[in-house]
């Protein structure tokens, strides 16, 4: 058992690692981002869908729990529509420093939907991390649309873990996985179709944006979607939850690296960065030694 924790620790992050591409991804392409979710989840659903032909996965045992699996993929849809929308309205930066409250938002919500109670201290860490995003409110005032998204994006994140953590025990991963994708494309279909933005210059996609698409959905989507609700049989939402925190970490650097011009911020938005980081690990680095 420790070394299946082990393993699945060091998966977590090569995923978390891949994650961090994925807000650079979605700044090289020129989609807004409805579209851009709707093609990503579309392109997904075909490959989870062509792994689960190939590798003969049946559904049946979950037939019950499609139509809630549909349900939490449009809860996964848009977190990814306000991750890319906050991306569009601000940067790579003030949106990964945003998400990486999501460890937070999950310590809250976990009580309500699993047996883990409140604990004291995280309560404590919580006021830190508010702390440091009003360091960050201070110097980002013409950023707040794009604040306000990531934060919705971060609390949309962890409802998504949290959800997806009752349900991997019993129900197969990639399976999950597929449905919830389906849901998240249907729903966004749907929103799509009412606005008439189903044009013929609606799937008129430049060569790059098709590139970036299909290794945003394989790799960035199918193979980590699949992965990390996969690792939800070992380890714990919150903990996985505190690994993904460490994906603002790659993506502002590769942010300040690639789009050097847009992303160097001030010294107190990297402060309070810096403080909500370090608050998350603190905090599960605490928790795990009062579990042990």
């Amino acid at each position: 058992m420790p070394n299946d924790k082990f393993r699945s620790l060091l998966l977590l992050h090569l995923i978390v690692f891949i994650w961090g591409f994925t807000a650079i991804i979605g700044k090289l392409i020129t989609l807004d981002a409805l579209a851009l979710v709707w093609f990503r989840m579309l392109f997904a659903v075909f490959f989870i869908g062509a792994y689960v032909v190939y590798q003969k996965i049946s559904w049946r045992h979950s037939r019950s729990m499609i139509p809630i699996f549909l349900g939490a993929g449009v809860v996964i849809a848009l977190h990814w529509f306000t991750f890319f929308k906050a991306i569009k309205v601000s940067n790579v930066s003030v949106t990964l420093a945003c998400l990486s409250t999501g460890a937070f938002f999950t310590s809250l919500l976990e009580p309500l939907f699993t047996p883990k109670k409140m604990v004291r201290y995280e309560l404590f860490f919580g006021l830190l991390v508010i702390g440091g995003l009003a360091l960050i409110f201070k110097v980002e005032t013409h950023y707040i649309t794009g604040i306000g998204l990531a934060l919705l994006s971060a609390f949309l994140s962890a409802l998504f873990a949290v959800l997806n953590s009752r349900w991997v025990a019993r129900h197969e991963p990639v399976v999950i996985t597929l449905f919830e994708l389906l849901g998240g494309v249907l729903f966004f279909t749907i929103l799509l179709g009412i606005s008439g933005s189903f044009t013929a210059t609606f799937f008129q996609l430049s060569w790059s944006d098709l590139g970036y698409l299909l290794l945003l959905s394989s790799v960035c989507t199918a193979f980590a979607m699949i992965a990390s609700t996969a690792l939800l049989r070992v380890l714990d939402a919150y903990t996985v939850m505190l690994t993904i925190n460490l994906e603002p970490v790659y993506g502002i650097i590769l942010a300040m690296i690639l789009f050097e011009e847009t992303e160097t911020m001030s010294g107190t938005f990297y402060l309070g960065a810096v403080i909500i980081l370090v608050t998350v690990i603190a905090n599960g680095i605490l928790k795990s030694r009062t579990n042990s």
